[in-house]
Formats: C-alpha cells, sequence, structure tokens
C-alpha cells in the first residue's frame, strides 16, 4: 500500500512539471519578443495619432504631413476615411509640418518648397467633369473663387500665388525648418453641384489636397515630394457646428456595443497620403468660350454658349460639307479625336478623353457619355458622335446669277427649271437656316459663295416692277420652305461693300 502511494506522489508531481512547463511555453509565446505594439499602433483606428510615434518596420516614412485644425465626425465607422466639416469662407489652418528623419532628403535641407493646395471633389463621377462643374460654379458666381488663402492669419508662406483660371486652387513658398500654417477659406458648399429635387438635397463630399514640389536642376518646382487629402463637407456658415453636434447627438444614443464600430472625434484632421493630383494646366489654360457649363443647381445654367466664330449650332453653310466636317471617324488618332471635341464644342472634356482615338469614343453607349459628362452634355456628345444633327428651321436653294444675263433692272426671275436654251444650267446651292433672321442668309451666302461677310451692306429681294425690297426677319419668317432664288451683287452707292438681291 506504502509502494502505492509512492507512485501516485511520484506521478502528480510529473503532471505539475508538465503543466508548469506548458505554461511556461504559452508564456513564451506571448512574450514581448514575438508580439509588437506596432502591428497594433497600423490598424485605422490610430492613423489619426501622433505620426511622430516610432513605428517598428516603417519601410517608407512620409517628408511631411499635414493636419488641418478641425474636428472629424464621430460618425464614421473604423475602417472608413475620415470626414470633417467646414464652414463656408471660415478661415482654417492646415499646419505644414516636416516629418523628415535625420539624414532624409538632404537637397531640400536649407531650401524652400513648393505646395499647392486644392479643393476638389471626392465622388468620382464629378471628378470626370471636374472642369465643367467648375466652370458652371464660376458661371453662377462671378468673380468669386472656390478657395481662398487667408494671408493676414498664414503664417511662413512665401511668395502665395492664385491662378484666374484655377479658382479652386492656391500655391506658396515654405521652408520646412520653419513653422508654417496655411490659412484656406472654401467658399463653395456641398450643396452646390447636387441636383434640386425635392429639398433636403444630401451635398457631394470634397476633398482638400496638398500637393508639395521641389525645384528641378532648371530651378523650377516640378520635382513632386508628396501628397496627402482629407475628406470634407462645405456647409453654409454654422451648418458644420450643427451638423457635428447632430452626429454627436446621434453617437451619444447608440449603444456601447454599436459604438465600438465607429471612430471617436479628433480635434484635428490628419491629411493621409494619396497620389499626387494630375498636372493638367492644358485644361485651364483655354480661357475661350466653349460651352456654359450643366451645372445642377440653376436650372438657366443649362444653356450653351456657342464658339465665338458661329452663330448657330451648326454653322456651316453647305448641308454636305457641313455633315461630312463634323462626322467623326473610328480611324481618326489621338490628335484628330481631340480636334473634332474642340470643333464641336466639348473643349471641357478633352483632358478626359486624351487618350482616346475614334473607334475608342464611338465604342462609348449613350449610358456611359451620361455618366461620364452627365445627362446634358452626354446625350449632346451621343448625338454628336452619331451625326443627329437638328433639321433646319427653313431651307433655301440658291444659284448665282450668269454673268451674261440681262440687266438687274426689270429683270424677271429665273424659271423654276433654272435653264435658257441652249446655255448652261443653273447650279443651286442648299442653304439650312436655324435662325430665321435676316443676318443668318447674309452670313449663309457669303459663306457658300465665298463672299467676304463684311462687305455685305444689305440684303434685297426684287418685288413687281423690279423694285428691291429690304430683306426683314419678318420677310425671312414668311419665306416658304424650299423656295428658290437666283442672286446677283452690286456695288453700294458709296463704293464700300456690295448688295445682294434675291430674285
Amino acid at each position: 500500500m506504502a509502494w502505492v502511494l509512492k507512485m501516485d506522489e511520484v506521478i502528480e508531481s510529473g503532471l505539475v512539471h508538465d503543466f508548469d512547463a506548458s505554461l511556461s511555453g504559452i508564456g513564451q509565446e506571448l512574450g514581448a519578443g514575438a508580439y509588437s505594439m506596432s502591428d497594433v499602433l497600423a490598424l485605422p483606428i490610430f492613423k489619426q495619432e501622433d505620426s511622430s510615434l516610432p513605428l517598428d518596420g516603417d519601410t517608407e516614412h512620409p517628408p511631411f504631413q499635414y493636419v488641418m485644425c478641425a474636428a472629424t465626425s464621430p460618425a464614421v465607422k473604423l475602417h472608413d476615411e475620415t470626414l470633417t466639416y467646414l464652414n463656408q469662407g471660415q478661415s482654417y489652418e492646415i499646419r505644414m509640418l516636416d516629418n523628415r528623419k535625420m539624414g532624409d532628403m538632404p537637397e531640400i535641407t536649407g531650401k524652400l518648397v513648393k505646395s499647392i493646395i486644392r479643393v476638389v471633389f471626392h465622388d468620382r463621377r464629378l471628378q470626370y467633369t471636374e472642369h465643367q462643374q467648375l466652370e458652371g460654379w464660376k458661371w453662377n458666381r462671378p468673380g468669386d473663387r472656390l478657395l481662398d488663402l487667408d494671408i493676414p492669419m498664414s503664417v511662413g508662406i512665401i511668395d502665395t500665388r492664385t491662378n484666374l483660371s484655377q479658382l479652386n486652387a492656391v500655391e506658396f513658398l515654405w521652408d520646412p525648418a520653419k513653422r508654417t500654417s496655411a490659412f484656406i477659406q472654401v467658399h463653395c458648399i456641398s450643396t452646390e453641384f447636387t441636383p434640386r429635387k425635392h429639398g433636403g438635397e444630401k451635398g457631394v463630399p470634397f476633398r482638400i489636397q496638398v500637393d508639395t514640389f521641389k525645384q528641378n536642376e532648371n530651378g523650377e518646382y516640378t520635382d513632386h515630394l508628396h501628397s496627402a487629402s482629407c475628406q470634407i463637407k462645405v456647409f453654409k456658415p454654422k451648418g458644420a457646428d450643427r451638423k457635428q453636434k447632430t452626429d454627436r447627438e446621434k453617437m451619444e444614443k447608440r449603444t456601447a456595443h454599436e459604438k465600438e464600430k465607429y471612430q471617436p472625434s479628433y480635434d484635428t484632421t490628419v491629411l493621409t497620403e494619396c497620389s499626387p493630383w494630375p498636372d493638367t494646366p492644358a485644361a485651364y489654360v483655354n480661357s475661350s468660350p466653349s460651352a456654359a457649363p450643366a451645372f445642377t443647381s440653376p436650372p438657366q445654367s443649362t444653356c450653351s454658349i456657342p464658339d465665338s466664330n458661329s452663330s448657330s449650332p451648326n454653322h456651316q453653310g453647305d448641308g454636305v460639307s457641313q455633315v461630312s466636317s463634323e462626322q467623326l471617324q473610328s480611324s481618326a488618332t489621338i490628335q484628330e479625336t481631340q480636334q473634332w471635341l474642340l470643333k464641336n464644342r466639348f473643349s471641357s472634356y478633352t483632358r478626359l478623353f486624351s487618350n482616346f482615338s475614334g473607334a475608342d469614343l464611338l465604342k462609348l453607349t449613350k449610358e456611359d457619355l451620361v455618366q461620364i459628362c452627365g445627362a446634358a452634355d452626354g446625350i449632346r456628345l451621343y448625338n454628336s458622335l452619331k451625326s443627329r444633327s437638328v433639321r433646319p428651321r427653313l431651307t433655301i436653294y440658291v444659284c448665282r446669277e450668269q454673268p451674261s444675263s440681262a440687266p438687274l433692272q426689270g429683270q424677271q426671275a429665273a424659271g423654276s427649271g433654272g435653264e435658257d436654251g441652249g446655255t448652261t444650267p443653273y447650279v443651286y446651292h442648299a442653304i439650312y437656316l436655324e435662325e430665321m433672321v435676316a443676318s443668318e442668309v447674309a452670313r449663309k451666302l457669303a459663306l457658300v459663295f465665298n463672299i467676304p461677310f463684311h462687305q455685305i451692306n444689305q440684303v434685297y429681294r426684287q418685288g413687281p416692277t423690279g423694285i428691291h425690297i429690304i430683306v426683314s426677319d419678318q420677310m425671312v419668317q414668311n419665306f416658304q420652305d424650299e423656295s428658290c432664288f437666283l442672286f446677283s451683287t452690286v456695288k453700294a452707292e458709296n463704293g464700300d461693300g456690295i448688295h445682294i438681291i434675291l430674285k
């Protein structure tokens, strides 16, 4: 019996020893040597924390950090991008921080860098039509800018510049070694770019993006260093404060379990790294009145402004040449496609379709074009690609009178056949009028028959007994469709210019 008890003690002590050994193994697995806090700090919920905390295993270290002094919304889920509410026209500080490690980028030490701050669209659909949307805002608020620098409040910025053609961007130089803060003011509100339906529309989100450059060998600030951005929504004055309060109250009503799914609200917004904004100065250099943008707020902004060298949508004189010149061929090169877009008043989309050939553009469906260009311009571009020209309001046929004809005064108009014995038959040109006005008749005659338009003083119609009647807008409106006319030209009484006489 004693031997059995002895054996029990040996077995028990062995089990205890094995159990302790297994526990020590677990301790080793959970030891600091195999567990790093950097893995936790890398989680999205810690992305607003101070970036100066040392993270083990960092492979890339951003040279700069930009912090906007505006609180983030508490109603943002853990893995979503932060959202910050701003008041229209209020000044917000963006701190420009030098985040380089010792020895990083020695080429910019003691030198200035250039930063460009932009307010741009967050929504991809609006990014496709950015230039059109911004032109629309400009059209409805002439003289205003979407983004401004509050220079008196800013610190450390040098050589600030704003471009009249880039209303959504400001740029300046700054020294990373010195304290630098740029105070920005956003003047556009999110609901200005939302289609008006039944009121209470949800405003579109914007992005504040900062791109920083260093000097190249030629002394130009074109070498990209760093880019970062954050998502914002802009409200009318005091609206951002009310929205922040509303979000906070909603979160307070949620259960503790539900709150764990959302990010806490931070007093400042750290801009996160992103791709550099595409450098597209050509899209803004062209200041010619290409087309009034299809802006979504007021209904009157959907109208179009024709090119300065045309007074009607289809400004070619001859109907046949008009169709052939406006038709985009599938064999068109990228350069020819760009020229076609410019000629047909789609200049705001030349950057978007900068790599499209004729075949690429013709493959797009109507739905594709509406999604990319918006409803108004998408349909217009689709119709232009398919050569759906508008039927003219009036068509007349005109022939230039032969030089051997009888004198003008008292001459009878040519018959409907347009032939005279054995002479060469009259050849008529079709003239299509989209505007029922006398000036349109004169302009189309000048185009078709190569007459300098500025030399035409007056257009007359030969009436009974050979009298000359001034062609007025009212007379053109009473022309019968597909009427035939002979016309001749005579010098004006003062010898300056000519008169055109329709017979």
